[in-house]
């Protein structure tokens, strides 16, 4: 038997006293829970709970089945949890509570308010699964996407609509720019999903980098670091569910989500759980199989609705970023945007290394001439680059490349407008002026 209700909230399920559906655990392993009996499918949601009432109950996901064995992965600690604890079965299916009252809130995966104020109810539900939009049904990408960060504007200029990743190792300034194109984008909505982080690195995110200001307009789905493989997995997708309601209203949506990698490492957690080979760098099959069905889910909305741009952050192991989910995000996104810890080590900021950045929708959104400034600027920035190592020594003589003394004389304006403050906000025609004004001499 099984049952097939609407979807609903965590807070409702959890009261839901109504399914008689129910088996007694039969074991844990590791974060593991088995029961034997339950007829439920994949993504079913359960609530185990003990007979005695000494400890409360807790929602559980099934993850895997073989036989009549379920496996479950709860959402929660599972302190309590013994043979005397019997798992019910109380929806097919879990959905969020969505609307505009999330605005300026903290809420985690589940949708329960994180920030200490009650949270008014809504009466719309959404599927955390979503709905997907079949490709040749959305609207054409046709407008630039304004962040109000000069570098990224003017030479890795952002659709409406575009999907990008942030490819970056730890302290170069990652948060920083987040923070910056949160508070400085011409976005209606910004959905924040923080995964995996650290508590004292998230509550500094909110309270010092993105502030009063950028709360205004944003929801932040935090997940921190202690939290279990499901929920970190639940946060990124109600991050996606978050941005499809508001696209669905006519909204244009910038999502930021950091960081893909960990989401990756809990879908990893969850594969090898359940028995799943491991492959590249111990990732199994369903890493690669669910990564890009979670990125396709933005992009534009049908004709007349909405736009979800995103940005997804990405962890590079190696400097270069050769590692497999960078190589699934380079293949599935719209571009990248490489931040350089050589750029960082010399403060400069944000520290995006322009060898290593691409948009591959700029051209459909700015004019030719605007196009072909940021590729004079790109050119000149990756001739001085390569030609470091013989400046530095002394070794070049003036005038043996004319494209060279170019990049020399030019450097200071270049590296100028590369910087900015994480207090300024530029806009796109700004940008583009400036760009004019760094390679004026061209």
């Amino acid at each position: 038997m099984t049952i097939d209700t609407p979807v609903r909230d965590v807070a409702s399920l959890l009261s839901d006293a109504t399914s008689k559906t129910w088996a007694m655990v039969s074991g844990v392993t590791g974060n593991i829970i088995e029961t034997r009996g339950l007829h439920a499918g994949l993504g079913a949601l359960c609530s185990v709970e003990n007979l005695d009432n000494t400890h409360p109950r807790i929602l559980a996901e099934v993850v895997s089945f073989d036989g009549d064995a379920l496996k479950l992965i709860a959402y929660h600690d599972m302190a309590g949890v013994s043979r005397r604890s019997r798992v019910r079965l109380i929806s097919s299916r879990l959905g969020c509570k969505v609307g505009q009252n999330l605005l300026g809130r903290v809420i985690s995966p589940l949708g329960d308010a994180l920030d200490s104020r009650p949270l008014r109810a809504s009466s719309r539900e959404a599927d955390y699964l979503g709905c997907q939009i079949p490709p040749l049904e959305r609207a054409a990408i046709m407008e630039p996407l304004d962040v109000g960060v000069r570098a990224i504007n003017a030479l890795l200029t952002m659709a409406k609509g575009q999907r990008l990743g942030l490819i970056a190792g730890s302290g170069v300034g990652k948060s920083t720019l987040l923070g910056m194109i949160t508070k400085n984008t011409e976005a209606d909505v910004v959905i924040v999903g923080l995964i995996g982080e650290r508590g004292r690195e998230a509550h500094d995110f909110i309270e010092n980098v993105l502030g009063r200001d950028g709360m205004k307009r944003a929801v932040i789905v935090l997940a921190t670091a202690d939290s279990t493989a499901v929920m970190r997995r639940r946060g990124a997708d109600l991050c996606h569910t978050l941005a499809e309601y508001f696209r669905d209203q006519g909204l244009n949506v910038l999502m930021l989500l950091d960081s893909l990698t960990r989401i990756a490492h809990a879908q990893r957690e969850i594969g090898l759980a359940i028995g799943e080979p491991p492959t590249s760098k111990g990732y199994p099959p369903s890493v690669f199989t669910w990564l890009p069905a979670l990125m396709e889910r933005g992009g534009m909305g049908r004709p007349g609705s909405g736009s979800i741009s995103s940005i997804y952050t990405v962890l590079a192991e190696h400097e270069h970023g050769n590692d497999p989910i960078v190589e699934v995000a380079r293949a599935t996104l719209d571009g990248q945007i490489m931040l350089s810890r050589s750029l960082a080590d010399v403060s400069h900021y944000p520290a995006i290394d322009m060898n290593g950045s691409i948009s591959r929708l700029a051209q459909k959104v700015i004019s030719p001439e605007d196009l072909e400034l940021a590729s004079t600027y790109r050119r000149l920035w990756s001739i001085y680059e390569q030609n470091r190592d013989i400046l530095s020594v002394g070794a070049y003589k003036a005038g043996s490349d004319q494209d060279l003394d170019t990049a020399i004389e030019l450097r200071g304006q270049m590296v100028e407008f590369a910087q900015q403050d994480m207090s300024d906000v530029t806009d796109l025609s700004a940008s583009m002026r400036q760009l004019r004004q760094a390679i004026s001499s061209q």
